[in-house]
This record gives C-alpha cells, sequence and structure tokens, in this order.
C-alpha cells in the first residue's frame, strides 16, 4: 500500500476530490492547513505571528492506495490541483507497512 500526501491551494480541492472520487478512489482526507504557497491572490494571504511569516489556508490531502494505482492518483492530483501559478504545490509519496481497521 502507499499513501500520498497532498498540499496545494484551497480553490482545487473540489476538484481534485472530484477527479479521485471518480476513478474509484475512497481512503481520502483533506484538511485544511496553514501553509506557504504562493497565493493566487494576495488577499488569500494573512500574516501569522505565530510562524513570522505571510500565510494562507491551503489543503492538505491525504489518500491511500495499491501500489498499482499510485501513478494514476498522482496523475489526477497534479492534473486537478495545477493553477496557473509556476508552483501549485506538493505531492509526496510513501510506503505503508501495515494497516488496521478501528
Amino acid at each position: 500500500m502507499k499513501e500520498i500526501k497532498a498540499f496545494f491551494h484551497r480553490s482545487r480541492a473540489a476538484d481534485v476530490v472530484r477527479a479521485l472520487r471518480n476513478a474509484d478512489f475512497s481512503k481520502i482526507t483533506v484538511v485544511d492547513v496553514k501553509g506557504i504557497l504562493r497565493a493566487l491572490e494576495g488577499k488569500n494571504q494573512e500574516y501569522s505571528t505565530e510562524f513570522g511569516a505571510r500565510v494562507m489556508t491551503e489543503v492538505k490531502l491525504e489518500l491511500v492506495c495499491d501500489e498499482e494505482k499510485l501513478s494514476e492518483a498522482v496523475r489526477l492530483i497534479q492534473e486537478n490541483a495545477k493553477t496557473d501559478q509556476p508552483e501549485s504545490g506538493y505531492i509526496y509519496t510513501s510506503s505503508i507497512e501495515s494497516i488496521s481497521s478501528i
């Protein structure tokens, strides 16, 4: 099994999740996080005294999938999270040793 963590602009979240669900990916978690991606518009950023920098609310998507579906998931995220910025976010992948139900 593989885990994907993707960080991208919040405005792209619905399109990314829709594309993944349409491709039958189901183990998806999406949360708002504070990050330092370049904002699409200045109004999307705020100065954080906690971090000492301008930050914006972005999305962290976590997805668990079979290894053979990893490339498809990454491609869907890349295609649907892309903005007109040169850098629209980041995708990290890692291996999962085990999964247990709660």
